[in-house]
């Protein structure tokens, strides 16, 4: 989401520019399904003030999604997005196991690529220039299991969320999800978890998922809110204080929600600039977020939910970046993963010590473990 602050002297204008974005990213989504392939990554927005032009897409700073499985020698689907969100083409990624030769696979005109998952390691590593990622690698598919997949109870209109269970497929496009019957984007894949895009002309609520994969016909129930941010109130004027009205649409449950905040120079999030919020829930289902407007300018910030904790994945990650800790860090890493093993219900505070281990951490293939295990918890 991206707004302008107005000086003092100027009185701020309220435009549609969300229902533009809203209606460009529609007209976006179908030219992907009849054959244009960038799709822009919608975020959550509410009526804005003025906003200036984005700057084009760059590969410099990307985001790679994986599924949050893959299987052993087995095919499977990345995605890359750009800093604008949208889907990548001709981007290199270098895709490696713990145990493993890297191999290179370059997105083709959707964004994705192709791979086949090493026969060896415990986590797959994708890296390109300004971004990676990673995910669990499962030995071997247990056999004599029905297909059957599953989601989380709520996710976001404007995220992409994952499906996981058996009875799937690692190549995308063989894949077809529809949410309450509208056609949705598979971005990353594998045997046992999909990434999915949903189609933004689904309605917040009570949502059926059902996916064809394999000759299956799988289904799974969850439901689709849309986070949206109302107008600031008072008025964003340097120097002032504030707050921003987040508002869930679709569910009357009471939601744990991070809200990141984009431009910290322009404006500030009194509590943090990655602020976690416990919805009210009920019809009226809202948080309020108290900022300090520093400067004027366009500011930004996204609102995600925040998954229920995954101490298991977590520990498979914090497994594999024991050994690549430094020396002075083998010790905390171990505890940290023994305390997940020992008290799986109980993350909250292996989070907080995981943390403080990132906030020392430079950019690597520890760091990118560490980061995965902080997601999953």
């Amino acid at each position: 989401m991206n707004r302008m602050i107005a000086p003092r002297s100027k009185i701020p204008q309220i435009h549609g520019f969300c229902a533009l974005r809203k209606a460009e990213n529609r007209a976006a989504r179908l030219a992907f399904f009849l054959g244009i392939f960038l799709i822009p990554f919608f975020c959550a927005c509410a009526p804005a003030f003025a906003a200036q032009a984005q700057s084009p897409s760059t590969t410099w700073t990307v985001t790679i999604v994986l599924p949050k499985k893959v299987v052993a020698g087995q095919p499977a689907t990345l995605a890359v997005l750009g800093v604008d969100g949208r889907l990548a083409p001709g981007v290199a990624v270098e895709v490696a196991s713990d145990a493993g030769s890297p191999q290179r696979v370059v997105t083709d005109p959707t964004g994705r690529a192709y791979f086949t998952t090493p026969f060896s390691g415990s986590v797959l590593i994708a890296r390109v220039p300004g971004g990676s990622a990673a995910a669990l690698i499962d030995s071997a598919q247990a056999a004599g299991i029905s297909p059957g997949i599953t989601t989380e109870a709520v996710v976001s209109l404007h995220d992409r969320f994952s499906i996981c269970g058996s009875g799937l497929r690692g190549d995308a496009d063989a894949i077809l999800v529809r949410l309450n019957r509208e056609p949705s984007l598979v971005i990353a894949a594998s045997p046992e978890c999909i990434v999915v895009l949903p189609s933004s002309q689904v309605e917040p609520g009570p949502t059926q998922v059902s996916v064809e994969a394999s000759g299956n016909r799988l289904s799974s129930n969850t439901t689709l809110v849309a986070l949206d941010f109302e107008s600031p109130d008072p008025a964003l004027v340097p120097g002032t204080k504030s707050r921003l009205l987040l508002r869930v649409n679709g569910s009357d449950k009471s939601l744990h929600i991070a809200v990141d905040n984009k431009t910290p120079g322009v404006l500030r999030f009194l509590h943090g600039d990655v602020q976690e919020v416990l919805t009210t829930g009920g019809s009226r289902n809202y948080a309020m977020l108290p900022i300090e407007v520093i400067r004027s300018g366009d500011f930004s910030f996204h609102a995600r939910l925040l998954p229920a904790p995954d101490a298991e994945a977590a520990r498979g990650y914090l497994q594999a970046a024991a050994t690549l800790a430094p020396k002075d860090l083998q010790r905390e890493i171990g505890n940290l993963t023994e305390r997940l093993e020992r008290h799986p219900r109980n993350s909250g505070p292996v989070r907080q010590s995981l943390e403080q281990v990132l906030a020392i951490t430079i950019a690597g293939d520890f760091r990118t473990l560490l980061e995965a295990a902080d997601s999953a918890l």
